[in-house]
């Protein structure tokens, strides 16, 4: 542990009690009690060597900006203390996450914290930038442009990798067209699946505390979201979701154009999780499979 310390600035001396943590799929991570009773958390880059995907460079990089973006527009996620090449120092954030505690919650609580989450989510699309993509492998001057970029990329990953993937490119450039509709960059987060949502109870009842792991953010098409916000499911079939959403500003009309948005990047999202399977040296899910075939068979 003391290289990570080392590389974050961290004397051995200031920490109380320090633990490796095994929720991340790629980035370590390192929980810190400081002797002054601070707590943080330490992510820190694998090494160089280690397969990744064409985007995964500098990733922390990018979470920073996330995080720091995503403060200014009130979005509940963790401060970050420090950042700099390989690693990311943030406080640590209260609660647990959504799928530890998803078995224990009524449905109920499940249904109030979705449309909390909705309006979180609102909040986050608010904020937007002057070019799309990810920051750290470049911008471009539209969204299309962008996102045919990022889908080539997996598909050089998946060749890479021996990854059989069915035919991708040509049902997404002959929906690509649907793209010239998104001529604002908002902020994306991408990967808001419960394991990046925490709850925390500071007065007895369940709140969001953090939206967490912003490291595969991006600048685009709000839509986006609402692929990994309903993984494996459909978002127009979570109402409490849609309606906290709509009640924070957030513009969410179901029609084809936007179902079709939508399962672009459904495609997009399946590719990236069966392709990464391969390099993390982890089975895919099994239901993954399915849903990208779901998923190119509603672009018609």
């Amino acid at each position: 542990m003391t290289a990570p310390l080392a590389l974050a600035g961290i004397a051995p001396a200031d920490v109380a009690f320090q633990e490796q943590l095994t929720d991340g799929f790629y980035n370590t991570l390192y929980r810190l009690e400081m002797v002054d009773g601070a707590r943080q958390v330490l992510k820190v880059e694998p090494s160089p060597n280690q397969p990744r995907l064409d985007y995964e460079i500098a990733l922390l990089a990018t979470e920073e900006l996330f995080l720091r973006v995503a403060e200014t527009g009130g979005v509940p996620v963790p401060r970050v203390i420090r950042g700099d090449e390989g690693y990311l120092l943030m406080e640590e954030v209260p609660g647990q996450t959504w799928h530890s505690l998803r078995a224990e919650l009524a449905e109920a609580d499940q249904a109030r914290l979705r449309a909390e989450l909705g309006r979180v989510v609102a909040d986050l699309h608010r904020l937007t930038g002057r070019r799309f993509g990810y920051s750290q492998r470049g911008l471009a001057s539209t969204w299309r442009e962008a996102f045919l970029g990022m889908v080539d990329a997996v598909l050089a990953d998946a060749a890479r990798f021996g990854v059989q993937l069915p035919e991708i490119r040509s049902r997404v450039t002959a929906a690509a067209p649907l793209l010239d509709d998104v001529v604002t960059p908002a902020l994306v987060h991408f990967d808001l699946w419960p394991g990046n949502i925490m709850l925390d109870a500071p007065r007895g009842t369940l709140h969001i505390s953090a939206l967490i792991d912003g490291e595969r953010s991006f600048w685009g098409d709000p839509l986006a979201d609402m692929a990994s916000l309903a993984l494996f499911g459909d978002i127009e079939q979570d109402e409490a979701f849609l309606t906290g959403y709509r009640q924070a500003g957030g513009v969410l009309v179901f029609d084809d154009t936007t179902r079709a948005r939508i399962a672009l990047y459904q495609v997009y999202l399946y590719a990236i999780m069966l392709v990464e399977a391969v390099p993390r040296k982890r089975a895919a899910a099994a239901q993954t499979g399915e849903a990208l075939d779901r998923a190119l068979a509603a672009l018609g």
